[in-house]
């Protein structure tokens, strides 16, 4: 079969779980055959790191975890794939980078096999200290997740408001342009209103004056005419 994903976690040669299997389009997949009689602490490294299934030519494999114990030289081998691992996937040494936080979760998990070989109380714990950090990242994925989308939704309402902003802006500035056209109609007006009122006072006050000094005239020929007449001789 052909070479499966390679992993930091070490596991067993894959065996042959059942036959005839034909995927998802159809076939009635048949039990599981037990390959051998597992003991308990394989049974615990099993509940920790699940058996990998997959499909070759129809046929259904499954790879279980090895449990076979780790020298000095496993674990200096571990360290040295993944380094190699980390160069040939081109993780990055410094901030997030997926890929190398796949290949130390690997790493760990493979050392917690080690450990749990020989102390399954220790790999308990451990495991216990794998899934509190998995489930704290996750926390801080999920709060980083929502201070994005509460920064977008800011964001968005802000650009909102900066558009009606401008909009009023320009309401306003349209309505200060009809106010000044308004003002300037009205103030022509009461200029021409003024002048024509002082062009009338000035009409009605040339007339008055006129008017005056004929009646004055006419009053003083009145008073003229009256003053020959009184001063006529009487006729005997």
């Amino acid at each position: 079969m052909s070479a499966q994903n390679s992993s930091l976690v070490k596991y067993n040669t894959p065996i042959m779980a059942s036959s005839g299997y034909k995927g998802k389009k159809g076939g009635k997949k048949e039990k599981k055959q037990e390959a051998i009689a597992t003991t308990q602490t394989e049974d615990i490294l099993n509940s920790i790191l699940p058996p990998r299934e997959m499909i070759e030519d129809g046929q259904l494999w499954v790879q279980y975890v090895s449990s076979t114990p780790a020298t000095r030289l496993d674990v200096i081998n571990l360290q040295e794939r993944l380094d190699h691992a980390s160069q040939a996937r081109q993780a990055r040494e410094t901030g997030i980078c997926p890929i190398r936080e796949e290949l130390y979760s690997q790493c760990f998990d493979e050392l917690i096999r080690q450990i749990t070989i020989n102390c399954a109380e220790r790999g308990l714990l451990l495991l216990r200290v794998r899934d509190e950090a998995r489930m704290t990242i996750s926390s801080y994925e999920t709060l980083y997740e929502s201070s994005i989308a509460y920064g977008i939704r800011k964001a968005l309402l802000a650009e909102h408001r900066r558009m009606e902003l401008d909009m009023k802006i320009k309401q306003l500035a349209a309505q200060k342009r009809e106010l000044a056209q308004t003002v300037e109609t009205l103030r022509r007006s009461i200029e021409s209103t003024v002048a024509r009122s002082q062009e009338k006072r000035d009409n009605d006050e040339k007339y008055h004056i006129e008017e005056i000094e004929r009646v004055t005239k006419t009053n003083d020929t009145l008073k003229s005419s009256l003053e020959t007449l009184l001063a006529a001789p009487k006729k005997q």
